[in-house]
């Protein structure tokens, strides 16, 4: 499954009947990693009276999905940002909103809202990018064709992220798992000309949206 995610870490902050919410929203890509950070974020609000967490992470192609209200009474925080993360397909995310309370109690409704309000704003704060189904592969090109691999990448949406040179020289590309026939294809009918073409690996890859 495709899905989205964010490009860098936002935070905002947002207040409601004196009570201060902090919306930390971070790009993640394992549960671990995603743990680590909600334990670093509590660390560092250790005196707020809540982080409340959510989290989706796309671990060995299934979805992960974590959330903590952290003490706000149940159904209040963390569920209703995990909800908000999957309407807008959002995955490798982890959101903690702290929360420092202001001495007005805001009810169940108003909690709700609070903290829906500011996984909403850090979203919209936020850089989107794709995570597409993707391949890693290698491939061996004679130097006389490397100019035309070039132009050939560019054209079909596949990224050369390593280059080695040698007798031949040997690219390292990623491209989306429906554009490996079509390349595969064209190595066949010597549309491109390559000595090789290797399949390395099946991973998640980010597209610009």
């Amino acid at each position: 499954m495709d899905f989205l995610t964010i490009s860098e870490m936002v935070q905002t902050e947002i207040v409601e009947k004196k009570s201060k919410f902090i919306a930390s929203l971070f790009p993640v890509e394992s549960v671990e990693e995603a743990e680590e950070l909600i334990r670093e974020t509590k660390k560092k609000y250790h005196d707020a009276r809540h982080n409340c967490t959510a989290y989706r992470v796309m671990e060995n192609c299934q979805m992960v999905e974590r959330s903590s209200d952290d003490g706000e009474p149940s159904g209040t925080a963390g569920g209703p940002m995990l909800n908000i993360l999957q309407k807008n397909n959002l995955g490798n995310a982890v959101i903690i909103v702290t929360r420092y309370f202001g001495g007005i109690l805001l009810g169940t409704g108003g909690l709700i809202q609070a903290y829906s309000d500011s996984l909403i704003k850090a979203i919209q704060e936020s850089q989107l990018v794709k995570k597409c189904q993707g391949i890693e592969m290698l491939v061996e090109i004679k130097y006389s064709e490397f100019d035309h691999f070039k132009y050939y990448c560019k054209n079909n949406d596949i990224l050369i992220i390593n280059v080695e040179y040698g007798e031949f020289i040997t690219c390292k590309i990623e491209l989306e798992t429906d554009k490996k026939e079509i390349l595969l294809k064209d190595f066949e009918t010597k549309s491109i000309i390559l000595k090789n073409v290797k399949e390395i690996a099946k991973k998640y890859i980010t597209k610009s949206i």
